[in-house]
């Protein structure tokens, strides 16, 4: 079952911590399948539970690329162990800030620990753009957007323009 992702503005939603997760169960891992079709759906390449309302720290990422064969990874309780001095810099964008991208820098690669779809507790070292993925959706987890890593002028600007949107949709199911 895919799920619509939340867009940001002005839903404070996405600005919460989301809390731990208690048990690894049969429904915690429907709930990482409902989440990977609504990311192959969007399409997106990570996805955070607080992204559809579930403020719960889990993350789905794939990088396959279209052609390629599927390869999903669930993440539950993600923890950065360390991240490296040397940065690297992505364009990113968020299913719940569409058709927004913008350059970001972060660390260049990451030691994270979580738990995996079965409970086991697991551990990556992730480079490139999964250390930058990874990053992303935990910032999800913490209430951190990729825009709170841009200048607060393309910021604010960004802000503004879904304000814009926010109210003009609104008026729109008000008239119609």
């Amino acid at each position: 079952m895919s799920i619509k992702p939340l867009i940001i503005l002005p839903d404070p939603v996405l600005r919460q911590v989301s809390k731990p997760v208690e048990r690894v169960d049969a429904s915690l891992r429907k709930l990482a399948g409902d989440m990977l079709d609504t990311m192959y759906d969007a399409p997106g390449i990570g996805l955070a539970a607080i992204q559809i309302g579930e403020p719960l720290r889990m993350l789905v990422i794939d990088l396959a690329k279209e052609d390629e064969t599927p390869a999903p990874h669930v993440f539950i309780n993600p923890e950065v162990l360390e991240s490296s001095d040397q940065r690297s810099v992505y364009e990113e964008g968020c299913l719940s800030i569409p058709d927004y991208y913008a350059e970001v820098e972060r660390p260049a690669a990451v030691r994270v620990k979580y738990l995996d779809r079965d409970g086991k507790l697991q551990e990556i070292e992730a480079e490139g753009l999964m250390a930058t993925c990874l990053q992303h959706e935990i910032d999800h987890l913490n209430g951190v957007l990729f825009i709170d890593h841009i200048s607060k002028l393309k910021r604010d600007m960004v802000v503004k323009k879904f304000r814009k949107l926010a109210r003009d949709k609104m008026s729109r199911k008000l008239v119609g």
